[in-house]
């Protein structure tokens, strides 16, 4: 594939984002850029969490879309089915990052906010990038929802281990944007499968 050909790979593809609290939510808006150079239609929504860690205003002007964060605000969405017009439209959805809560709350089917209800509705594939702190990461509880949501097909890319927020180190750190993005495409890609990282 000549050089030119892979930056379009997702050309007219239809990726929904979903940002999650967490310090990791600023490379949501390296995600969104990374996913529209490469041709893509971007989307996005996010929990009321990821608004404290980044503002919808950079995700509307980086995509080119209303951000969805609220279901119930009429000035937002309008009708308030907005998760229901998401999740039909998407080809593709992406948590950039995916918090333990979001993960836990997505294992077990809540539907309590514009993401979680767009996710239940949504029957496209589903890229999971976590971002946590070390411990939170290997929790019991947090390895039984990876455990849950790997088992109904879901995509999960990273942790790897790193700088955390908290100034240790260890394995929580947010994958990069870019390896990402490359799991988009393989999911989007026939007779291309993502390999899911160790951890």
């Amino acid at each position: 594939m000549s050089d030119e050909d892979q930056g379009r790979e997702l050309a007219g593809r239809r990726v929904l984002v979903y940002v999650s609290g967490s310090v990791a939510a600023f490379k949501a808006a390296d995600a969104v850029v990374l996913l529209r150079r490469r041709g893509a239609e971007v989307r996005v929504a996010m929990t009321r969490s990821a608004t404290r860690f980044l503002g919808p205003l950079t995700l509307r002007s980086l995509s080119g879309h209303p951000v969805v964060t609220d279901l119930f605000d009429p000035a937002e969405v309008g009708h308030g089915m907005e998760h229901l017009a998401l999740s039909e439209w998407a080809e593709i959805q992406v948590a950039v990052p995916a918090s333990a809560n979001l993960m836990a709350r997505l294992a077990l089917g809540l539907a309590d906010d514009a993401v979680t209800a767009t996710a239940l509705a949504c029957r496209a594939p589903l890229v999971l990038a976590p971002a946590m702190e070390t411990a939170m990461w290997e929790h019991q509880a947090t390895r039984l929802n990876v455990e849950t949501l790997r088992g109904r097909g879901a995509i999960v890319v990273g942790p790897v281990a790193g700088r955390l927020a908290s100034g240790r180190e260890g394995v929580g750190r947010m994958a990069e944007p870019a390896e990402i993005v490359a799991a988009v495409v393989d999911a989007l890609t026939p007779g291309r499968r993502t390999g899911e990282p160790a951890g």
